[in-house]
């Protein structure tokens, strides 16, 4: 099946190069793999490496690389799309963007963890 017709709604929400970045890794991956999951999660984790999630769609980074220790380690832990590597400064302002309340005084480690509770509140309010 082409990937333009198994785009995720949060992947359809955002910017054309993001489209193109996870059509073109899906379709790799289809060739590769076959189509299912494994196709899907490789798209991801091409998109992952100049996109982090905000809310209900995913947006450029500022600088390229994998977003979360997962993808280092190998240890299948992600941190959802949220940019984990980078600095506490840029997690509070995505919070901030995404009105997350008590950012000021939550560590990195709380900044990511409410990060992607408000993306995974956002994405469900937007398939809705």
């Amino acid at each position: 099946m082409p990937a333009e017709q198994e785009l995720p709604t949060t992947v359809r929400r955002s910017p054309k190069k993001a489209r193109e970045t996870w059509m073109a890794a899906h379709d790799s991956a289809v060739e590769q793999y076959g189509e299912g999951r494994r196709a899907h999660m490789t798209a991801f984790a091409a998109l992952k490496h100049t996109f982090e999630k905000i809310g209900d769609h995913w947006e450029p980074k500022s600088e390229k690389g994998p977003s979360d220790q997962g993808a280092k380690d190998r240890s299948g832990r992600t941190e959802e799309g949220v940019n984990a590597n980078a600095t506490k400064e840029h997690l509070r302002g995505v919070a901030a963007e995404l009105d997350i309340r008590g950012r000021s005084k939550m560590t990195k480690q709380e900044l990511v963890d409410a990060i992607k509770k408000a993306n995974r509140r956002a994405t469900a309010e937007a398939r809705r």
